[in-house]
């Protein structure tokens, strides 16, 4: 039985405890639509988001720790930063606040990601710079929706 690129690099990944990262089996014959970096700390989230953006076309890049996300944001220099609001280390907020601060990442398309669904969150994100935001669980079309809005956006003011 074979398995998907997908399946087989998450499942390396969780006997040596990384964060799953995809290839971009998705992309076109011209190479994949951009880099998307999914910061979240829960794996089988972070191996779903990153099936399905990969399956859309993108590079898409994880890592499971606000501790030290800003250093990999710096790194891999993503196009869109898909970043979940509760991670060991530090906060979603406390990430976006920083990137926003900073002119290389002031423009940065963040798409936030939260289980809790509360409106202060929504409006605290927001209010932080968020592009986007969505609640756990949401709809894959939900999903490529918001990051072909972030991207569309983007290539419109020239980021």
């Amino acid at each position: 039985m074979s398995r998907n690129p997908v399946e087989i690099i998450a499942t390396e990944r969780r006997e040596t405890g990384e964060a799953p990262t995809t290839t971009d089996e998705g992309a076109t014959s011209t190479g994949p639509i951009g880099r998307i970096l999914i910061v979240e700390d829960e794996g089988n989230i972070l191996e779903a988001l990153s099936f399905i953006l990969s399956r859309a076309g993108w590079d898409v890049r994880g890592h499971g720790k606000g501790s030290d996300a800003l250093e990999e944001i710096a790194r891999l220099t993503p196009d869109i930063l898909v970043l979940d609001v509760m991670l060991p280390g530090r906060t979603g907020f406390e990430i976006l606040a920083d990137l926003r601060a900073r002119p290389e990442t002031r423009n940065l398309p963040v798409l936030m990601l939260t289980a809790k669904g509360q409106t202060k969150d929504r409006d605290q994100a927001m209010s932080l710079g968020a592009n986007g935001f969505l609640t756990k669980p949401f709809a894959n079309t939900e999903l490529l929706d918001v990051i072909s809005s972030l991207r569309e956006s983007a290539a419109a003011s020239g980021d």
